[in-house]
């Protein structure tokens, strides 16, 4: 297998079952053709539909989902393209505005659009008043479309809006294992709230980026917080590759100056972790092929919906 930009992967080492889906995607260029947001806090390099394909054929997956990154801010036009090129095994989730029009949100849901995001994390939005606001705006807007919100949040901000989120008017799909910290486990504050969440329907976690909330070897923490998620209600599980893997080193300052490395992270061996951390055949199913169906409106394998 060749490396895809420039990291080897391995291969599954499991029976990937059909219509298994990449729930978390991101697509970066050409620059000259979609040049980033003025205001955004970093500069990735280019991660082409090229590459993304490639790494779906090695890793035996049939579907993705794009995910509008923060660097193109509410310019959707990187992602539509990936969709458009990519057919109908692939579904995107949008960043719009206040001003979006109607017509806009139309074109979106033609092209394969199922799901508007807030990320509320990369921006530094943590407080929860506000983050209420943003989710709650976003959920008016877009249930009318039969999509979701997704977010990007910390456990801390998940916790204040236990109750709001319950009552959005669309379901929340909420990215990298909520945020927990791996390291604290399950009985870490404001778990118990991302716990409530997923065992009430109303919110997706998806098990995706455990470098994110884990600094141990092989990620190993991330084992305990993935566990009592899929027990919690494995019908709300999904499970992404964060694929091209931006995000920078830990700890160390953003910004829009120059380009920012993206993660050399081994994509199948993050498939092989997933099966290894849900065992059960049934399980993860439901997590590659069933979740990700339902929620983004795809069809049974070989069925375009």
């Amino acid at each position: 297998m060749r490396p895809v930009l420039g990291v080897a992967q391995t291969a599954p080492a499991f029976e990937v079952p059909a219509g298994a889906c990449d729930c978390h995607v991101h697509v970066f260029g050409p620059i000259a053709r979609f040049p980033y947001a003025a205001e955004r806090v970093y500069t990735p390099g280019p991660a082409p539909v090229e590459e993304l394909l490639a790494l779906q054929r090695m890793l035996r997956l049939e579907r993705v989902v794009v995910v509008q990154p923060s660097p193109y801010g509410e310019d959707n036009a990187c992602t539509l393209d990936a969709l458009r090129r990519i057919g109908a095994e692939a579904r995107g989730v949008a960043v719009i505005g206040a001003a979006t029009p109607e017509a806009a949100l139309r074109e979106l849901h033609a092209a394969g659009v199922r799901g508007v995001r807030v990320n509320l994390e990369t921006h530094g939005k943590r407080d929860p008043g506000l983050a209420r606001a943003l989710i709650e705006e976003a959920a008016a807007r877009v249930a009318p479309l039969g999509w979701h919100v997704q977010t990007f949040a910390s456990l801390a901000v998940l916790a204040a809006l236990h109750d709001a989120i319950l009552a959005l008017s669309a379901p929340l799909a909420i990215d990298h294992f909520g945020r927990a910290d791996a390291a604290r486990g399950p009985d870490q504050p404001g778990f118990d709230a991302l716990v409530s969440l997923v065992r009430s329907g109303r919110a997706y976690v998806k098990l995706s980026a455990p470098y994110r909330i884990s600094s141990q070897p092989g990620y190993a923490g991330a084992q305990a917080i993935a566990r009592a998620l899929v027990e919690a209600n494995p019908d709300r599980m999904l499970w992404g590759s964060d694929w091209p893997h931006p995000g920078g080193t830990a700890g160390a300052p953003r910004r829009p100056e120059g380009i920012e490395a993206f993660r050399a992270e081994d994509d199948g061996a993050a498939l092989n972790r997933l099966a290894a951390w849900v065992p059960e055949a049934p399980l993860l199913h439901r997590i590659l092929v069933d979740n990700p169906a339902r929620l983004y409106g795809f069809g049974a394998p070989g069925v375009v919906a």
